[in-house]
């Protein structure tokens, strides 16, 4: 029997040509440190119904469950362009966080199958896994040597910060694995913890997602009243705990800073909004709840008598959906526009959000 000698060197060095900007090995171990902590953090509630990585903390910390047989995972990280160029104008217009701009996660996905490809042909098994809830990215890159845990719980990259996309090849291959875990570059640091909008890293890497911009704006259900004026004017994402960390560069700029139009968001049908950011996790892949954001974020940026805004808060003034009336109804107060509401005050729900506390001021940037 022939045995295939693998050069894990040469696998690293395989990545890297196909355009990863690093490469590491873990050994296919479970992280059973990491599922004490997803489970402790769920029991806790911090996971605020999130179902990534926390669905099956068994199987998402095991990469056997991924691939029978697993001995070793390759790690790659593939940079993404950072904070762009913000134009003055930006009227009615929502703010998308650096990541989801385009899909880094299809480029990421190809140039992993190309590891996994090599694997496969020289006699072993690989799996790909790309934004999978089947493993917990970040704990094989910190396993495989690529970075630390930051306090805002991203993964930092030594001279290269947190703007990355990670992503796994699961393989029987034994592969020598490499030295880790990286020693913690943060130091004293607590810029992400101070600069996050709700408050939401409670503790050095621990984010209570109940209070996290990100996860709230792909929740189900209403918008929590407590953070819409936080929201400021971002749509989907939030990059605030990467913007004020030293340890990223200096941003790359582009003439597209991805931002998209409030007035699409709230006019565009179904098929239209879910054509342009299906991408997107959206809850229940219910366009409703990008309408949902949107009216907050109008609520923010608005201008009261801007006709364009008034049209849009009257049509959801008027609309079937009793989620989207109230947060229109929040969203006219927001805007100084309790006239609007008047009229309406025998709806039950804009009765309730004229009896709720007064807005606070308006958010955004």
């Amino acid at each position: 029997m022939t045995v295939v000698v693998v050069d894990a060197t040469a696998v690293k060095q395989l990545g890297r040509d196909a355009g990863l900007d690093a490469v590491g090995i873990a050994p296919a171990a479970p992280f059973l440190s990491t599922r004490a902590d997803l489970h402790e953090r769920r029991d806790a509630g911090l996971h605020a119904g999130m179902q990534f990585t926390y669905r099956n903390p068994d199987r998402s910390t095991d990469p056997d469950r991924a691939l029978s047989g697993a001995q070793s995972i390759v790690v790659g990280a593939l940079a993404y362009t950072t904070r762009a160029r913000r134009d003055t104008d930006r009227t009615l217009r929502g703010r998308v966080a650096a990541y989801s701009r385009v899909d880094h996660y299809a480029t990421l996905r190809h140039r992993l199958s190309v590891i996994a490809d090599r694997l496969c042909d020289d006699g072993f098994q690989a799996r790909v896994l790309v934004d999978d809830n089947a493993l917990v990215d970040r704990e094989a890159a910190y396993r495989a040597g690529i970075g630390w845990y930051g306090k805002n719980s991203n993964l930092l990259l030594p001279g290269r910060g947190s703007w990355f996309v990670l992503g796994s090849v699961v393989t029987t291959a034994p592969l020598e694995p490499d030295e880790a875990p990286m020693a913690d570059g943060c130091g004293s640091c607590r810029r992400c913890i101070s600069g996050c909008p709700t408050g939401a890293i409670v503790a050095p890497g621990v984010v209570d997602a109940r209070h996290c911009l990100a996860w709230l704006l792909q929740m189900s259900g209403d918008f929590p009243r407590e953070h819409r004026v936080a929201l400021g004017d971002r749509i989907y994402g939030c990059d605030d705990c990467q913007e004020v960390c030293p340890q990223n560069p200096g941003a790359d700029v582009r003439p597209d800073d991805g931002s998209v139009s409030i007035v699409d968001m709230l006019t565009a049908d179904d098929a239209a909004l879910l054509a342009r950011h299906g991408r997107w996790y959206i809850a229940e892949r219910a366009p409703r709840y990008l309408r949902r954001n949107a009216l907050v974020v109008l609520g923010n940026i608005g201008e009261p008598r801007d006709p364009a805004v008034e049209q849009l808060l009257e049509r959801y003034l008027d609309h079937d959906d009793a989620m989207l009336r109230a947060h229109a109804a929040w969203a006219a107060r927001q805007l100084g526009r309790d006239d609007l509401l008047a009229d309406r005050a025998a709806d039950p729900v804009i009765a309730t959000e004229l009896a709720a506390p007064a807005p606070a001021a308006r958010g955004g940037r």
